[in-house]
């Protein structure tokens, strides 16, 4: 009986073990937005980025704090929160999808690869389907995601009001930048 009870301990330990072994994750990923017009640029960042990524399933979250935007004018930053994305009704942006291509990237060999990340994309209280192209470096146990696609704000009803609406380009520049760290190291 001692020998049963042994060896299904082990095997729920090593179990959990390769299962954590296909997680990563991250608390310190920035996304970085940029509009620009003939009138004016306008460019933020925000380093309060969390992220998740399991290999063995594909499945891919992150969540950004929308008041974590950080932009060289103070008076932009508010009107951004205050008046375009509402942050204290909307205060976070998330992902939830998958890897579509997971297969095709080995978490244990060093080497940029090239995927798709396709999910759900809420903002602003607003979720639609998309397709992002990216691409996944592994490099000394670590994972680098990097992606660069746009968003539309009429898409996620933010609107614009007519005064400014020539300073805000109508599809916004965003730039994903992620490192991913093995779950349990």
């Amino acid at each position: 009986m001692k020998k049963i009870i042994m060896l299904l301990a082990i095997t729920l330990v090593a179990s959990t073990l390769v299962a954590n072994a296909q997680k990563f994750m991250t608390k310190n990923g920035t996304i970085k937005f940029s509009s620009e017009t003939p009138i004016e640029k306008i460019e933020a960042l925000n380093r309060q980025v969390n992220s998740a990524l399991d290999f063995s399933s594909g499945n891919f979250v992150f969540k950004v704090l929308i008041p974590g935007f950080e932009f060289k004018k103070a008076l932009m930053q508010e009107h951004f929160n205050e008046n375009y994305m509402e942050s204290d009704k909307f205060p976070n942006a998330t992902f939830n999808g998958k890897i579509a291509n997971i297969k095709d990237v080995s978490p244990g060999k060093d080497g940029v690869y090239k995927v798709v990340a396709e999910g759900d994309l809420s903002i602003h209280g607003v979720t639609n389907k998309v397709r992002v192209n990216g691409t996944l470096e592994v490099k000394g146990g670590k994972i680098i995601g990097k992606s660069t696609f746009e968003v539309a704000p009429k898409d996620y009803n933010i609107n614009i009001p007519k005064a400014v609406i020539k300073n805000i380009s109508e599809a916004i520049q965003v730039e994903i930048n992620i490192t991913l760290d093995k779950l349990g190291s």
